[in-house]
């Protein structure tokens, strides 16, 4: 539901966060947010949040946003890179989507294409209140119920104003994983979250055994993502993988 964020018990976060901020050097001339702070790992969905209809429509295409830019008050482009091989159904779902409008193929490659949209008034978006909040926004993606976001946020009350807008707006906030941000961080090096999380699944469940425990439908259902999705995760966080391994 939209309001379950503030329903979460912040004492522990709250104390490590205080603790990491005297800690933190007070000679520099900037104002520090660096250290400390809350990773929150969110599903969000709303009819019109930007691009839900298409997704909604190519449920096999996995969308990944590069970059977006305003050249002027109203109009703003959005490039985004599709992943799979249901195109034609993505291209079908822009043709009708309230979210964009101006849909232009930009690049084609043979496991992927980049495509360029225009914002309409009625897309819902939440990147720019991320921003307005204090937050920063580390990974988004779509899944199969809108857009898995993780966002790092310096304190609660920024966490908490992130999540009062979605629920102003009746965008729907459903908590997958939140942990305080702090040097001790054991993600593994190379691998983004999501990455290692679909990794840590498909080997706690057999994907790599032979023969295999589960296949990439079951570990898409496991994971609330579409197999496109697991599929170049997978190739990603493997390759990842080998660089970091055989360049040392």
């Amino acid at each position: 539901m939209a309001d379950a964020l503030v329903s979460i018990d912040f004492a522990d976060a709250t104390e490590r966060l205080e603790t990491t901020a005297d800690t933190a050097d007070d000679r520099s001339p900037v104002r520090s947010q660096a250290d400390g702070g809350i990773v929150a790992q969110l599903r969000l969905d709303h009819p019109n949040l930007f691009l839900r209809p298409t997704l909604q429509h190519a449920t096999d295409v996995a969308v990944e946003p590069d970059y977006w830019t305003t050249l002027e008050p109203g109009t703003t482009l959005v490039f985004v890179t599709v992943y799979g091989d249901a195109f034609d159904r993505f291209e079908t779902g822009l043709e009708t989507d309230p979210t964009v409008t101006d849909p232009v193929l930009v690049d084609r490659y043979p496991d992927r294409r980049v495509y360029r949209v225009t914002l309409t008034d009625r897309a819902v978006t939440f990147t720019a209140t991320t921003a307005a909040v204090g937050g920063r926004l580390l990974e988004l993606s779509s899944c199969r119920n809108g857009w898995q976001v993780q966002l790092r946020f310096a304190d609660r009350e920024q966490l908490v104003a992130f999540n009062e807008y979605c629920r102003d707006r009746d965008i729907s906030v459903t908590v997958d994983h939140l942990r305080v941000s702090d040097d001790g961080d054991d993600t593994v090096v190379a691998l983004t979250a999501k990455q290692e999380e679909l990794l840590t699944v498909a080997h706690e469940e057999g994907y790599f055994d032979v023969p295999r425990g589960i296949s990439q439908d079951e570990l898409a259902d496991r994971l609330d993502v579409s197999k496109s999705a697991v599929s170049q995760r997978l190739r990603r966080a493997i390759g990842e993988l080998c660089a970091s391994s055989l360049s040392s």
